[in-house]
């Protein structure tokens, strides 16, 4: 009587290997595509956010630009100028000392900043409202700081309402560096500006962004370190079809202006930019960085008209 074995032969079990195989292999070709297609799908968001990003921050920005006290660098990959960050009214000077409402309060909306002033920063205050005499008068700040509401904007200011002062609101005094002249009077718009420069950079890991700079207010020209705000984007390019980030300056009837030569004249500026992937994507054949781009035209609204 013989005996009965169960099991595989070999020739089976190498079948069921090679099948074993590659059913393996195509569940890690298929896990290797879906990874690549969310890659290359999250770069492309990624460049299409820092695009964005850029025409966000530059569309602010400059649309706010003082232009009483010209744009002081334009080139075709960067530009510095004064932005306004700030801005309130006068409600009674005394010597260097400014009084200003609160803000946001209870309503008042009679001072709105993006971020405190400081020594860095000037203050510009509206002389004559209407006119030909219409002009700005410009001082350095050497502090700023909140103050009860009673003391910086007193009722006899008509600029606080008794609900903010019955809430205990808190107003501010900006300090100056020199007193205001006798034609500054309460009542008197107030804007807060700061010297920036924007300009298209290559960093230490070789790629290209979108940089901002503090730059000094007044006194020797000189700028701090160089901060990343978006990217990364196409290297720079003398060729303004390639280029990663373009700027151009026109006038207020459309032709092409020399800044330098006349900054006044300044009423557009079209910023474009062009962004790239960190990362190689495939598409099928060669792997190349892709992107996007987009153009916005920024009408500059602080302007002489």
């Amino acid at each position: 009587m013989s005996s009965r074995r169960n099991g595989l032969t070999l020739v089976e079990l190498l079948v069921a290997i090679a099948l074993a195989g590659l059913v393996g292999g195509t569940i890690v070709a298929t896990i290797n595509r879906q990874q690549r297609f969310y890659r290359g799908t999250s770069e492309l968001l990624y460049a299409r956010e820092g695009v964005r990003d850029a025409m966000e921050v530059l569309s602010s920005d400059i649309r706010a630009a003082s232009i009483a006290d010209t744009v002081r660098l334009a080139t075709d990959s960067a530009i510095e100028f004064f932005a306004t960050f700030g801005a309130s009214v006068a409600c009674q000077i005394l010597a260097n000392d400014v009084g200003l409402p609160a803000a946001h309060s209870l309503g008042n909306s009679l001072s709105a900043f993006l971020t405190d002033p400081d020594t860095g920063d000037l203050a510009l205050f509206h002389i004559d409202s209407a006119g030909a005499n219409e002009r700005w008068e410009r001082h350095r700040i050497s502090g700023f700081g909140e103050r009860s509401l009673a003391s910086s904007c007193p009722p006899a200011s008509r600029l606080s309402q008794p609900s903010e002062l019955g809430a205990g609101a808190k107003g501010f005094v900006v300090t100056l560096t020199a007193p205001l002249g006798s034609d500054v009077k309460p009542g008197a718009v107030v804007r807060f500006v700061r010297r920036a420069r924007y300009s298209l950079y290559r960093a230490s890991d070789g790629d290209w962004y979108l940089g901002y700079r503090r730059c000094n207010a007044i006194g020797p020209p000189g700028c701090g370190v160089v901060q990343p705000v978006s990217g990364p984007y196409r290297g720079h390019s003398r060729d303004s079809r390639l280029t990663g980030l373009l700027f151009e300056y026109f006038d207020a009837a459309g032709q092409t202006v020399d800044v330098a030569a006349a900054p006044l004249a300044l009423a557009r500026v079209d910023v474009t930019a062009r962004s790239a992937t960190r990362y190689q994507i495939p598409f099928g054949g060669p792997s190349p960085r892709v992107g996007d781009s987009a153009t916005v035209s920024i009408a500059i609204r602080n302007r002489s008209p």
